[in-house]
Parts: structure tokens; sequence; C-alpha cells
């Protein structure tokens, strides 16, 4: 039944990519685009670098990280059976941007932030993102409820925006900065063998994820009822946390802490799916992330010239209205079903 949506999500998703790479401060038409991708020369020798040097590279980032976030977001909305929990509810993203702030600000004394290139940022954001998580892993084994593992989540995340905010303080403006241009995301900048680093984690976390569909479909009804049917309820736990710390981390360390596609892109999955299996929804959202993040890129895009806007603006006036309208839709939902 859910066949002509997956395939619908699937050709937006492939046009959007082809936009995605027609977008920018130099226009290709679209027919040119796919001529260079199926290896013709199109009418303009330089556009064949420019969409397999920068834009190629580009739209694929966009579309990983919006999948990344999208299936970590299912996870943890499901793990914690709350409708605002995102992929960085663990403390995941405050880890990284930690990890980036000893980076940026930190080696200020010993090399100018020019000469900081992507892989030492990406680098000290995995580092963070994995520290983060393996305490996050520490602590798992020793509550037992939901709630005190998130809570356990969301403290960590406050002490490591507290260190940022530490070093920030005594920092040079250009390195606060750096770190600031850092924290507005982006999916530019990302080379090709990085991207292959980033591709992946990402697999590995989606492997994880789709390893993690029954046990999602018995937490839907509370972890009492999943042990009850037979799932290994720490053990699902820790194969969500270590799914989600590789989708989100890897997203951070190589584009920032990108907002609000976690959070949005599951409840609009919901609504497109109309179903809460995670059989079916776990595709569904990674389809529905990739195509959020194309368009979210395509619009930081469309000024042109040499302006490129703030990739986080952009994820955050698509998804908050998302979110609004399905509570509100829900909400109208209840109190018909309640007359």
């Amino acid at each position: 039944m859910k066949q002509p949506i997956f395939l619908t999500l699937i050709l937006l998703t492939i046009i959007a990519f082809a936009v995605d790479m027609a977008t920018g401060s130099v226009a290709v038409p679209l027919r040119d685009v796919v001529r260079i991708l199926l290896g013709q020369p199109p009418a303009r020798a330089t556009w064949t670098t420019i969409v397999l040097t920068i834009r190629l590279p580009k739209a694929l980032t966009a579309a990983l990280a919006g999948a990344a976030l999208a299936a970590s977001g299912l996870q943890m909305q499901t793990l914690f059976r709350n409708p605002l929990a995102g992929p960085f509810v663990l403390g995941i993203s405050a880890g990284a941007s930690l990890g980036v702030a000893l980076v940026v600000v930190g080696a200020a004394a010993l090399a100018p932030v020019a000469i900081l290139g992507n892989t030492s940022v990406a680098l000290a954001a995995t580092l963070g993102a994995m520290a983060v998580m393996l305490l996050v892993l520490a602590v798992a084994h020793s509550v037992t409820g939901r709630a005190a593992l998130l809570i356990v989540g969301l403290m960590v995340g406050y002490a490591a925006g507290a260190l940022v905010s530490i070093l920030l303080y005594f920092a040079r403006a250009e390195d606060v900065q750096a770190y600031v241009i850092w924290t507005f995301g982006s999916f530019g900048g990302v080379t090709w063998p990085q991207l292959r680093v980033m591709a992946l984690a990402v697999g590995l976390g989606l492997l994880l994820a789709v390893a993690a569909i029954k046990p999602l479909d018995a937490l839907l009804l509370g972890e009492t009822y999943a042990s009850s049917m037979g799932v290994d309820v720490p053990r699902a736990r820790t194969l969500l946390i270590v799914s989600t710390a590789l989708l989100a981390g890897a997203v951070t360390a190589f584009c920032g802490p990108i907002a609000f596609l976690g959070v949005a892109v599951p409840h609009l999955a919901r609504g497109i799916m109309r179903t809460s299996s995670h059989r079916a929804l776990m595709p569904g959202v990674v389809l529905t992330g990739a195509l959020a993040a194309l368009l979210a890129d395509i619009l930081a895009s469309l000024p042109g010239q040499a302006t490129v806007l703030p990739l986080n603006a952009i994820t955050s006036l698509m998804g908050a209205p998302v979110v609004i309208w399905i509570i509100l839709r829900r909400q109208h939902t209840l109190s018909t079903e309640g007359l």
C-alpha cells in the first residue's frame, strides 16, 4: 500500500538532487547537469568542474545528512516517547561543539584559525561526539528508566555547552566568529575523502537503525510492554544510542549542528505514511529527511552570487511550522474523537 508513496518520495528526492546541483552562484541548466552526470560534455566546459567538484559532493552530503538526522530523530522520539526529542537529546551535538571550540579557540595560541582546515574541525567534532557517546553509554548501564537517561543526556549537553561558553568568553573575536560560522551549519566544504568517511559512518548507523526496527515497534507501548514481548531493553537502548551517535555525530562533525531536521522530519513522515510501524516509517523517514535537507540547501543557495544563507536558519523556518501544524492537527483529531 505504501509503494506509491515511496516511489513519489524517491522521484521528488531525485528532482531535488538535480535542482540542488543546478542552483548556486553560477546557474547551470538542469539538462547540462544531467549531461555531466551521464559523462557527456555540457554547453560550457567549466560547468563540469563546478558540478563534479563542488555541487555533487554538496548534494550527496545534504542527502546523507538529512537521512541520518531524520532516522536518528525517529529513534529518539520512540525511545523516549517524546515528540520533541531529537538526535541531539543525548548531548551528542554539545560534545561535538565542545571539540570544535577546543580546536578553534584553544589552538589559536599555536596556529592561526585560518590554517585550521575542515579536517581538523571534523576530527575534533568526531572526538567530542564520541566522548559524550561513551559517557552516555556508561551511564545507560547504571540507570533503568528512559526518563533518567534523558535527564543525564540533557545535563551532559548543558555541561558541554557551559564549557563552550567559558572558552568563547576568553577567546579572541576572530576565533569566536570562526566558531559561530561553524554553528550556522553547511553542506558545502566536504571533500570527497571526507564524504567517504561520512558515508561509511552514516551507512553503519542506518544499518543499526534497521536492526532496531523490531525493538522500536515494541517500545512504542513502553519498556514494560517491550520486555513482556521478549525484547532485551538494555541491549536495544544501547543499540539505539550507538546508532544515533553515529548518525548525528557524523553529520555534526562534517556539517555542523544542523537544527530541526531530526525533530520535524519524523512527524512529517508519520503524516505522509499514516502508520506507526517502523518497518514502513524508517525508509519513509530516510527519504523524507534527504528530500528536506536538499530543499533546505536549495533555499539557502537561492540568493545567488557569493551569498549563501545560514543553513540552520532555513531548516528552522522549514521545520517549526511543520511541527506546529502536526501538533495542532493531532490535537484537533483527539478533540474530534473525544466528541
